[in-house]
């Protein structure tokens, strides 16, 4: 006994559950660091637009040298200024383009919300599907072990003339088949731990048990995707609004002071001002631009148009599947029932006619029918249990949940 469990302790160790796996996936896996930083890009983008609304400071100098000196300046001219601009009235323009960065913002926090919270329900299928196809190949290895053995045993009473050769044949069958599935099934596995590999960002050992609360009674809520198609909605009104102001006035002052220097003057080419401020307060009106704003704002409009119709359907769709999840949690809970009974009976047959068979009572055919009804059932009892936990997490991301948070 002590031998077998020292020889568990590494499977223990290294054996993943699901919480685990997607506590390191919303930590690891590149598409939901690329959504992250996408949403930092948006939270920059906010600060950027709010500092639009102070004044700008710009500085700058220039030299000019003449040569032919022009009358009445001096040949060398060079300068330092600084000046501070400020838009008085900009016609509703920098407000909605905050509005506009803060929606885009908002929809790019759901899109992260929403990239981690389809990808920990793509991870509990492939884990549960995994633990599905491992019960399968499990109930075929014992299949295979069985044959092994009845073939072994047929072989024998065939080179004793106790057996025909169909009989050995039809055995032979059965466990190249036998074999031919398990190959099928390990590459099925395999195929689904690379996948999962692949989302979480890490190399899987093995699969620890892993189980969802029961379902309570939870008011649903608008996932992720739906938010951030609403928020985008809101972007793209917020832009349209940003359009208008160009038909408002604009109304800018700028105040810049210049210090000059001068070189290469006389008494025909004077100096100018050493010191000069200039006041400048300016307005400006857009009158006429064949309506190419308007209908620009009106794509945009249409565009909202066409996301808010998308909105409705996702909603619905979010029902629909909502349902469909409370539907398939029913029917799992009555497909375990079944496959619990089913396992008892066709354990119970196979272990007497298995009986019957060793004492040449009944053929290898009725053997084969009952080891594969046995087979068939394990792996359907399993498979089973496994189902209703992916339709908890089905019932639980459609109600617009955090799944991690309802494992146990």
């Amino acid at each position: 006994m002590m031998k077998y469990l020292i020889l568990l302790i590494p499977v223990l160790m290294y054996a993943d559950n699901l919480r685990s796996l997607l506590d390191y996936t919303n930590n690891n896996n590149d598409l939901i660091i690329s959504k992250t930083l996408t949403q930092k890009s948006k939270s920059t983008k906010i600060t950027a637009r709010e500092n639009a609304y102070y004044p700008t400071i710009d500085t700058g100098a220039f030299y000019k040298t003449l040569n032919e000196k022009s009358p009445f300046q001096a040949g060398d001219v060079y300068s330092g200024y600084a000046k501070v601009s400020f838009d008085i009235y900009d016609g509703g323009k920098k407000s909605s383009l905050l509005n506009q960065s803060k929606n885009e913002y908002k929809a790019s926090s759901f899109d992260t919300k929403s990239t981690k919270k389809g990808i920990s329900l793509q991870i509990t299928q492939d884990f549960f599907n995994i633990k599905s196809l491992k019960a399968t190949l499990f109930a075929k290895n014992e299949a295979k072990k069985s044959l092994r053995e009845q073939l072994t045993r047929i072989q024998r009473f065939y080179l004793a003339k106790l057996a025909t050769k169909d009989d050995v044949d039809r055995l032979q069958a059965a466990y190249d088949t036998n074999m031919y599935e398990m190959q099928s099934i390990k590459f099925n596995i395999l195929s689904l731990k690379k996948s999962l590999e692949l989302m979480v960002g890490k190399t899987i050992t093995d699969f620890d048990n892993s189980k969802f609360k029961k379902p309570q009674e939870h008011k649903i809520e608008l996932i992720d995707s739906v938010k951030s198609l609403m928020s985008k909605k809101n972007a793209l009104i917020d832009l349209a609004n940003s359009i208008d102001s160009i038909y408002n006035p604009h109304i800018r002052i700028e105040d810049t002071y210049n210090i000059y220097g001068y070189d290469r003057s006389d008494l025909l080419h004077r100096e100018g001002p050493n010191k000069q401020n200039k006041l400048l307060i300016s307005m400006n009106l857009r009158v006429f631009d064949k309506e190419t704003a308007l209908k620009n704002k009106q794509s945009l409009i249409i565009e909202s148009q066409a996301l808010n119709s998308k909105i409705t359907y996702d909603k619905k769709q979010q029902q629909m599947q909502f349902h469909l999840a409370l539907s398939r949690i029913n029917t799992s809970k009555i497909k375990i029932k079944s496959a619990k009974s089913a396992l008892i009976s066709a354990s119970s047959a196979f272990e007497t006619i298995s009986k019957k068979y060793d004492a040449g009572i009944v053929d290898n055919v009725t053997f084969l029918d009952a080891l594969s009804s046995k087979t068939s059932a394990i792996a359907l009892y399993e498979t089973s249990l496994n189902d209703l936990e992916i339709a908890y997490a089905s019932y639980y991301f459609y109600a617009g949940k955090n799944i991690e948070e309802f494992l146990q």
